[in-house]
């Protein structure tokens, strides 16, 4: 495995593996990985030859006030562990090498201005920009992102298709502790009680999962995952919706498509976590 911080670098190796017939998979990351990210990995291994991650905290997709200096980093972690995945190469830039001129941004309308676009107005406009970029320099047959930042996922497949990149997305499954809580970098920063009160995020999914049918009103099954939550110390919910996965607009009625997404403070950390219907 390699580890390269140029985009020239990431280019020449790239085209050399091209050049020998080999498809190319791409796992974008901020880093501090774990085995959600690790379950992109193993997807991208199965279906690839040769698999990039790239680790880069994008300073474009936080707002003020956001996490990003104190972002959790540990590359050299990160690189055992994307070896031990049997990832072929780490792309690991500084911000310098990525941005020349930070104006230059990519955005997708409407649906980045939903669910978590509504209290992070600039983060998916910073996410498309990296990601694009990312593209434009792996050129990845595939890349994998994983089911928990849902709206990300759907935001960057809607411009992957308006901007014609030659990439295909796959979409991977949310990874849970033995508790129910899905992975994320950010875990870190729970403290002890915290971590207990975190659970009842997926404890509010669980629940819903289990009742939820087509052609139900999703007033109720919001407001018994929104009672579960506030019933919980140190929770503050930002948004517990039910959207239509076509428009990302809220709706009244559970269809064949309708996403059921949170995001909730515990304590100063933000969290997520999401289930689709079409996967009940």
């Amino acid at each position: 495995m390699k580890v390269v911080k140029t985009i020239s670098e990431v280019r020449d190796i790239i085209s050399a593996q091209k050049k020998m017939g080999k498809s190319i998979a791409l796992v974008p990351s901020m880093g501090f990985l774990h085995e959600g990210h690790g379950s992109l990995m193993n997807a991208a291994r199965k279906e690839s030859d040769f698999v990039v991650v790239s680790i880069f905290v994008n300073p474009t997709q936080f707002g003020e006030n956001e996490d990003y200096s104190v972002y959790p980093r540990d590359l050299e972690k990160d690189t055992v562990f994307c070896e031990s995945h049997g990832v072929d190469l780490v792309f690991a830039p500084e911000v310098e090498e990525m941005y020349s001129n930070p104006k230059i941004s990519v955005k997708v309308v409407e649906i980045s201005e939903m669910l978590c676009g509504k209290t992070r107005p600039i983060h998916f406009a910073g996410v498309c920009t990296i990601v694009s970029k990312l593209f434009n320099i792996v050129t990845p047959d595939y890349a994998y992102f994983g089911q928990k930042d849902a709206q990300q996922f759907y935001i960057l497949q809607k411009m992957v298709q308006d901007l014609s990149f030659g990439v295909q997305l796959r979409r991977c499954p949310i990874i849970r502790e033995s508790d129910g809580l899905a992975k994320s970098s950010r875990n870190v920063y729970l403290n002890s009680e915290e971590r207990i009160s975190a659970l009842s995020l997926s404890k509010a999914i669980f629940t819903a999962q289990e009742k939820v049918k087509v052609g139900m009103q999703t007033a109720p099954i919001l407001s018994e995952m929104k009672n579960i939550i506030e019933a919980t110390p140190h929770t503050k919910i930002d948004y517990v919706e039910a959207v239509d996965l076509d428009t990302f607009r809220e709706t009244d009625t559970i269809g064949k498509n309708t996403l059921f997404a949170m995001a909730v403070y515990v304590g100063k950390t933000r969290l997520i976590d999401n289930f689709i219907l079409e996967e009940v």
